[in-house]
């Protein structure tokens, strides 16, 4: 797996087509888990694929949410993006908005990933350190059980992404806890440099 842009040039074509802040940090915490995942999983030398993959895998939402996975292949082969990278991008949305299945490791990751990601934010949102560095999994499950807390997060979606990878959602809850520790303070230092 090889990727044709550098990590900025994908950061710029993220930043080209989402303004908006918060699709811009979820943009950064998507790469920065999925980096840590290409790690845990034994794909090291693929870590910055996964990133990339991570970063641009919601290239097309802010702009063209009726669309989602269906526009981000045109703007993607504008900027050169590979076709496995398009794919892999497009895979996130299986089901919902998109009939590419994920069938790499790393797409499954990030089918599962993606949703639970938006979960464990607007979880450590409430929380009195606005922070995941102090998440355990046991509240996260009472967030993920109630279905009024962060709506727009599709467990059926985290609980089918946890089957793809033959993980337990525990597993997959703690995973990914781990992962956004790993990103938190370099993502806060970003987001303050993009400003």
């Amino acid at each position: 797996m090889t990727t044709t842009l550098t990590r900025q040039e994908a950061l710029d074509l993220l930043r080209k087509y989402n303004k908006e802040s918060f699709h811009i940090l979820h943009g950064l915490t998507v790469e920065g888990v999925m980096r840590w995942y290409a790690e845990e999983e034994g794909f090291g030398e693929d870590q910055e694929y996964w990133g990339q993959v991570g970063l641009l895998h919601d290239i097309d939402f802010e702009l063209y949410p009726e669309e989602h996975c269906k526009k981000a292949p045109e703007l993607l082969r504008e900027a050169g993006v590979s076709e496995d990278m398009i794919h892999s991008v497009c895979s996130h949305g299986y089901g919902l908005c998109s009939d590419v299945e994920p069938e790499h490791q790393m797409e499954k990751i990030l089918f599962a990933a993606d949703e639970l990601t938006g979960l464990i934010w607007a979880a450590a949102k409430m929380r009195p350190s606005k922070s995941v560095m102090d998440m355990e999994v046991s509240s996260l499950k009472k967030k993920f059980k109630d279905k009024r807390f962060a709506a727009g997060c599709s467990r059926d979606v985290i609980k089918d992404g946890a089957e793809r990878l033959g993980w337990t959602l525990e597993e997959l809850m703690e995973k990914t806890i781990l992962a956004m520790r790993s990103c938190e303070e370099m993502i806060q230092k970003e987001m303050e440099g993009i400003g």
